[in-house]
């Protein structure tokens, strides 16, 4: 896979070219992390696809704010919403995230799962992920694990990162926990292991 893996040309021409890229679950550690959290409230899906760990939240009651940066992906998105029934609990944008500032403090639950960005774009990413997570507040981000040197299409090394290093783009002062994890799983491509920051503001 080559370096186009970070353009909106690219991810339009990827999601355009099949009905459906991904499987339409969402991803495990969402529903496993973010399940147990109550009340829901006002979430934010960074890097949303096809939408369906920002359907799964709102089938939990969330409010949905889901960005991306295909637009062929968020029209196919808006759809799937239609069709589960929770279209006007989700707001579906458009964004380049090698340069959104965020929305500092803005949101009860923000997520972003295996971000396809170059450093030091993936770095600012994370620290405006950060910023907009509201006091009281969770941060949830889930990556490919440099463990997995060479994985199909996944042979991009700037998108991968160890927990650790993840959470040294946090202010550790700005949190009252942070919790590093790494998992396995199995894929289409076999075990795969992801990285996992999961963090509450204070």
């Amino acid at each position: 896979m080559s370096q186009d893996v970070f353009s909106e040309e690219f991810w339009d021409e990827r999601y355009g070219s099949t009905e459906r890229v991904w499987s339409g679950q969402p991803n495990p550690q969402l529903v496993g992390r973010v399940g147990p959290i109550h009340p829901p409230g006002h979430a934010l899906e960074v890097g949303c696809g096809e939408g369906a760990d920002a359907i799964w939240l709102a089938q939990q009651g969330w409010a949905v704010t889901a960005l991306d940066v295909s637009q062929v992906a968020l029209d196919k998105a808006a759809a799937h919403a239609a069709e589960a029934g929770v279209a006007e609990s989700i707001t579906w944008l458009r964004a380049d995230l090698a340069a959104w500032p965020g929305e500092p403090g803005l949101y009860d639950l923000v997520t972003a799962h295996f971000m396809y960005l170059g450093q030091p774009a993936l770095t600012q990413l994370h620290r405006a992920l950060a910023a907009s997570v509201a006091p009281g507040g969770t941060l949830l981000l889930v990556g490919h694990h440099p463990i997995d040197h060479r994985h199909g299409d996944h042979d991009v090394p700037d998108v991968r990162w160890t927990p650790e290093e993840a959470a040294s783009w946090l202010d550790a002062d700005e949190w009252a926990s942070i919790d590093l994890a790494t998992v396995q799983r199995e894929g289409h491509l076999g075990t795969m292991h992801d990285g996992i920051v999961q963090a509450t503001r204070r």
